[in-house]
């Protein structure tokens, strides 16, 4: 099962500051990746109820998972059957390679 060492475990962006963000998006990629990596389709809010983030902030981790620092994960997105909703699937497939 792919982990993540701590020391790949960095976040940036224009927001971010470490002092006051690290730990908290830390943990939520924790309990994103342990959602996530059955490889079950999910939509956003199952993915936030399950993991106490927000839409917006587990829809972030999703994204993180498909760069390489965070192991460079498959996320797949399909449209759910009712097209009216306009709203998405996901579902991780995880890289089993190891990185460097």
């Amino acid at each position: 099962m792919p982990t993540f060492p701590q020391a790949r475990l960095y976040f940036d962006g224009e927001t971010y500051d470490p002092d006051k963000d690290a730990v908290r998006l830390t943990k939520l990629m924790l309990r994103v990746w342990s959602f996530v990596q059955s490889g079950e389709w999910v939509t956003l809010s199952e993915l936030a109820n399950a993991t106490g983030g927000t839409e917006a902030s587990v829809s972030a981790r999703l994204r993180d998972l498909r760069k390489e620092r965070f192991g460079a994960h498959t996320v797949e997105r399909r449209r759910m059957y009712n097209p009216t909703l306009g709203a998405y699937e996901y579902r991780v497939i995880p890289n089993r390679r190891v990185l460097p």
